[in-house]
């Protein structure tokens, strides 16, 4: 039982600490180029991306377009 309880407030610990994150105004987890971007199921490079890598994505986009 012991376990199950401290197992709870683990939990319940990390979703706090998020919502203190959302509260606070910390800006969302944001993707990268990798991923589903490589396999073109993914809609385009977010702004996470160097413009080296926006770049190779326009490419490959243009490339699956044809």
């Amino acid at each position: 039982m012991a376990i199950y309880i401290i197992t709870f407030f683990v939990l319940a610990l990390a979703v706090i600490g998020m919502a203190i994150g959302v509260i606070l105004g910390r800006p969302a987890i944001k993707g990268s180029c990798g991923g589903l971007n490589q396999v073109g199921l993914s809609g385009s490079c977010s702004g996470a991306c160097s413009s080296e890598e926006k770049v190779i994505c326009a490419s490959k986009k243009a490339a699956q377009d044809k």
